[in-house]
């Protein structure tokens, strides 16, 4: 197949283009040519900007889009518009946020997210749900009845810019007393971005079209187990010490200082680790043991300077005084 992909170069795109290269499809990508440009040499590099030039993408021919860098409407509008006569399907990857909150178990008949002011741009943790929903809604009117939507959960593993999750393997490893956040049984999802790569790719070759939610695991995780898979998968002798969401509130603990966490009470992230992936599985949909993410997650982190580490997480003296913060 002629795959066309919008991105491709960081993180989720790039697991993805390896899957397509590796079961032998033709690749090209649509990139700025900022980052990675030097990556997958055997594929078709095309040069533009979503947002202003796209005169690279003129005569081209693609079996399907798989579009991994859109998250403001008016910008998926203009390539889906484009591509419209040029590809056979666009799939489109949103995100479980594109869910409007509420108990779980959600699932792709649930109600989906919206905002007052659907011309706003500004992506924040309130409106970028909304916004991936806008965007799916301009696929589906450029592609009717060939576009794919894929809603992923957290995405981890190797190339995981974010941070968030290297964030506990590495504090894991560490070892010592680590501040956990919240509810140890609070439910928690996750999915290896090289899983969601390799089976969007597949999705592709099976003609599939229609929505579908990409989380995991396949059984239940709770926040204490994902803490123990990484103290297990590094071989850390890290200690948790769990510290209720009234407390981390006081002290002006965030999401961003300790990932996958946030306030129960919140009612705008209510249902968010609680995504059924059911449909994904039936469609092929194969997870790794998060033993093995664990692993590979904590070798790539101690691969990469340490200067790009940190963009999530206390720091170890921030950890310490919240700790005793907690202990008095």
């Amino acid at each position: 197949m002629r795959l066309l992909v919008l991105g491709g170069t960081r993180f989720v795109g790039r697991h993805l283009v390896a899957a397509a290269l590796e079961r032998g499809h033709r690749v090209s990508l649509f990139h700025r040519g900022r980052s990675g440009a030097d990556l997958f040499p055997e594929a078709e590099h095309l040069l533009g900007d979503r947002e202003g030039d796209l005169s690279a993408l003129e005569g081209g021919r693609w079996d399907a889009v798989l579009d991994v860098s859109g998250y403001l409407p008016r910008v998926v509008r203009r390539s889906a518009e484009r591509l419209a006569g040029a590809a056979e399907r666009y799939l489109f990857v949103s995100s479980v946020s594109a869910y409007a909150p509420g108990p779980g178990p959600l699932d792709e008949d649930s109600p989906l997210a919206t905002m007052e002011d659907e011309a706003t741009e500004q992506i924040t943790p309130r409106t970028y749900g909304p916004l991936k929903v806008l965007c799916e809604r301009e696929v589906e009117e450029a592609f009717p009845g060939r576009a794919l939507v894929v809603r992923p959960g957290m995405i981890v593993g190797p190339l995981d810019y974010t941070d968030r999750f290297p964030y506990w393997v590495r504090r894991a490893a560490e070892g010592g007393e680590v501040l956990a956040p919240g509810r140890p049984e609070r439910p928690v999802q996750l999915i290896d971005a090289r899983d969601l790569g390799a089976w969007m790719v597949r999705l592709v070759e099976d003609g599939a079209t229609g929505a579908y939610s990409a989380t995991g695991p396949e059984h239940p995780l709770t926040m204490r187990g994902m803490l123990e898979a990484c103290r297990e998968g590094t071989g850390g002798d890290a200690r948790f010490t769990w510290a209720d969401d009234g407390f981390l509130l006081r002290q002006g603990v965030g999401p961003q200082d300790l990932p996958f966490w946030f306030p129960e009470r919140d009612p705008q992230l209510q249902g968010v680790f609680e995504v059924s992936n059911r449909r994904a599985l039936a469609a092929g949909l194969t997870l790794r043991p998060l033993s093995e993410t664990v692993r590979n997650t904590l070798a790539w982190d101690r691969s990469r300077p340490a200067e790009e580490r940190g963009k999530a997480g206390l720091s170890r003296a921030r950890e310490a005084e919240l700790l005793e913060a907690w202990r008095s």
